[in-house]
């Protein structure tokens, strides 16, 4: 009996959650695409750059309605069971409120399963992605194939960055230098780099150059200045927010961050997100049972819809004032990010206890 209950509830609520992120992602997603109709002639971003653009960014907005969606999804399925009167007679043949929740739970369970997925595979390298082509298309003298270095030049300058901190901290910068010939006359080699006082400082550089005799003149000074119009906004487009980084990520750059004695708040906080982030979707999930029950026999589809809606937006308002509290300095990353899961929580089993 509990199977039976189990799988055609699971796929009630999965119908309907389909229908409802599907909906939510293409109205994103559309919204998405009208922030770049003001960049489309920009360099060689262009209609197609930017519908690549748009659908790449997808599993990040996937990522971030979710919660909103299994909470929307949930109440219209049982709200539709409760219509047909379904809900009822799974409760006068016998099944209670508790193994109702139950198949509730087990159908949150693989959406909490799927989220975490796409969190942290495909969200993180789509998103970096999509910048890196956005911003290669848009200046086409910047470009970053797949997972390898970033490449730019200035004038007669190339230079590699492997890789971009969230500081915007650079790790193993390369400079090459041209004359207007094309010839090469040096190369100044970095182990990091840091803007500062309106120019970049490489730290523990190596400057070869050449001279006319075809001599190398090798030079280790702890550091030295790197002349480029590439300022900190631009390289800042090819760094993901800390919410759309990889749990591994988040740990390495809390690391560095703290290791040089920088403000790590925003990092830790999304950190604690993604760890509070299954008991948010289960909470939204099973939150979907008070809500129809307390309305059983009319199955008042648009009134659960509403208040649905009220509850996911008090939800995301009461998650981002907690996220201002803690990068404000006022509470610990780990209680901001607890609390509105918790008061969800509450929320809740309070609900269930009026029914």
């Amino acid at each position: 009996m509990m199977k039976t209950l189990d799988r055609y509830i699971g796929r009630v609520i999965l119908q309907y959650t389909l229908i409802t992120t599907g909906i939510l992602l293409c109205l994103y997603t559309f919204i998405n695409f009208l922030d770049q109709i003001e960049t489309i002639g920009q360099g060689n971003f262009g209609l197609a750059e930017a519908m690549l653009y748009v659908v790449l960014l997808a599993p990040s907005t996937l990522y971030e309605l979710f919660p909103m969606s299994t909470l929307l999804g949930s109440i219209i399925g049982l709200s539709i069971l409760a219509r047909n009167s379904e809900l009822t007679a799974m409760r006068t043949s016998g099944s209670s409120m508790l193994e109702i929740t139950g198949s509730v739970l087990k159908v949150g369970a693989l959406f909490v399963i799927f989220c975490l997925a796409i969190g942290e595979f495909v969200a993180p390298p789509s998103r970096n992605y999509a910048e890196h082509e956005r911003v290669h298309a848009v200046n086409i003298d910047i470009e970053q194939p797949g997972d390898q270095e970033l490449w730019m030049r200035d004038r007669n300058t190339y230079t590699a960055i492997r890789e971009i901190l969230p500081d915007l901290t650079l790790l193993d910068v390369k400079s090459l230098v041209f004359d207007s010939a094309g010839s090469l006359q040096g190369m100044v080699e970095a182990r990091q780099g840091r803007y500062n006082d309106n120019s970049w400082i490489l730290q523990e550089s190596r400057i070869t150059t050449l001279d006319e005799n075809g001599d190398l003149d090798v030079t280790q000074v702890p550091q030295s200045t790197w002349k480029t119009t590439v300022t900190p906004e631009i390289l800042s487009a090819f760094l993901v927010q800390p919410d759309q980084l990889s749990f591994g990520h988040l740990r390495r750059y809390i690391t560095h961050l703290k290791a040089n004695q920088q403000n790590y708040a925003r990092f830790e906080l999304a950190l604690w997100n993604k760890i509070m982030l299954p008991l948010a979707i289960a909470a939204m999930v099973a939150l979907a049972v008070p809500f129809v029950f307390t309305n059983l026999r009319s199955g008042n589809l648009g009134r659960n819809l509403v208040i649905g809606i009220m509850v996911g937006i008090a939800f995301y308002v009461v998650n981002r004032g907690f996220s201002y509290a803690v990068l404000a300095g006022g509470i610990p990353p780990a209680l901001g990010a607890s609390i509105p899961v918790l008061v969800l929580l509450l929320l809740m089993v309070l609900m269930m206890r009026r029914i």
